[in-house]
C-alpha cells in the first residue's frame, strides 16, 4: 500500500513526534550550526537516532520523519560539511528504513524527508531570493527521492513564497507532497499571509495535505479550522505541536501540553487527517495520541 492510498482510509494517520529535542534529551549533542544533523556524523547519534525511530514505531507511528531537517548545504556550511549534503541526506534515510525494518508486525510505515525553510523556520524575512530558493530546494529534493523516500513533507515554512518554489519542484517529482506553515498566535503564517491565500496557491499544484506545525499545541485549532474552511471538508489536514513556546525571557516555556494526555485532549479538536507531534513531544505523545485515535 503506498502513501496516497493509505491517506484515502478514513482512519487518521499516526506522524511521529520530535526528533531534535528528543535527540538532546537522549544525550546526542544537537549545538548549532548542525543541531540534530549531529546525529548523522556518528555512529553512537545514528545509533540513537534510530532507537528513536524505533520507539515511535513501537508508539504507532505510521510516519517515520528522516532526519534531514538540516542536511542541506545552507545548512552544513558553517560546520563544514556543505559536500556532505547527499552523503547525510542518505544516511538519515537509511536509518529511519532500518528501524522500519526492524519493527515487528506487517503494518505498512512510511518514511517522509523533512524539508525545512532554508533559513531559520522563525525568521521570514531571511528567505533567500527566488532564484536561491529554487536552486536549493531543487537539490534537497532530488537528494531525499534520491534517497528513496516515501513522501516529501515541507515543514515550519513561513512564507507562501518559499513554499511554493519548494512545493512545484517537490510535486513535479510525482512523490506526495505536504507543506505545513508555523503561525503566529494570531493565526497568520509568520509572514503575516494568511493560511487562505496558502490554500489557494498551493491546492492547484496537487499537495497531499496542508497543515500546521511547531506552533504551541493550544493555538492550533483556530488556524486548522481556517484551512478546513479553506480547503474544503474532505481535503487532508496535518497538524503536529509544540509542547511550549519560545520566550525572549526565559528561553522555553511549557504549555499543559507537556503531559501526553493533555496533548491529546487538544489533538483530539484538530479537523486533522495526519497527527503528530513537533517540539518537545516524545513517544509517550505518540502512544497516546494512537489510543485517543
Amino acid at each position: 500500500m503506498d502513501f496516497l492510498t493509505r491517506l484515502k482510509k478514513p482512519e487518521p494517520v499516526l506522524l511521529d513526534g520530535a526528533t531534535g529535542t528528543e535527540l538532546t534529551r537522549r544525550g546526542v549533542d544537537t549545538g548549532l550550526p548542525l543541531w540534530s544533523a549531529n546525529a548523522l556524523l556518528t555512529d553512537e547519534g545514528a545509533r540513537v537516532l534510530q532507537q528513536i525511530h524505533a520507539d515511535y514505531l513501537a508508539a504507532g507511528a505510521e510516519i517515520i520523519t528522516a532526519n534531514t531537517f538540516r542536511t542541506h548545504v545552507r545548512a552544513l556550511v558553517p560546520s563544514g560539511n556543505g559536500h556532505r549534503a547527499l552523503e547525510l541526506t542518505h544516511r538519515a534515510v537509511e536509518i529511519a528504513r532500518a528501524a522500519i525494518a526492524e519493527a515487528p508486525g506487517d503494518t505498512t510505515r512510511f518514511v517522509a524527508g523533512s524539508i525545512s525553510t532554508l533559513e531559520d523556520c522563525y525568521r521570514p524575512d531571511l528567505v533567500p531570493p527566488d532564484d536561491e530558493c529554487r536552486t536549493e530546494h531543487s537539490e534537497r529534493v532530488h537528494h531525499l527521492v534520491e534517497s528513496g523516500v516515501d513522501l516529501l513533507l515541507l515543514e515550519t515554512f513561513n512564507t507562501i513564497r518559499e513554499a511554493v518554489i519548494a512545493a512545484k519542484l517537490a510535486t513535479i517529482t510525482g512523490t506526495p507532497v505536504i507543506v505545513s506553515f508555523v503561525c503566529s498566535p494570531e493565526g497568520r503564517i509568520l509572514s503575516g499571509e494568511t493560511l487562505t491565500e496558502a490554500a489557494d496557491h498551493l491546492l492547484p499544484l496537487g499537495v497531499a495535505a496542508l497543515g500546521v506545525n511547531c506552533g504551541p499545541t493550544p493555538g492550533l485549532s483556530a488556524p486548522l479550522a481556517e484551512l478546513r474552511t479553506a480547503c474544503g471538508p474532505d481535503f487532508p489536514l496535518i497538524a503536529y505541536g509544540n509542547i511550549g513556546y519560545p520566550d525572549e525571557k526565559v528561553g522555553w516555556v511549557n504549555t499543559d501540553a507537556e503531559d501526553p494526555v493533555v496533548y491529546c485532549q487538544h489533538a483530539a479538536l484538530w479537523p486533522a487527517r495526519i497527527i503528530g507531534g513537533c517540539c518537545g513531544t516524545t513517544p509517550a505523545h505518540i502512544s497516546h495520541l494512537k489510543a485517543v485515535l
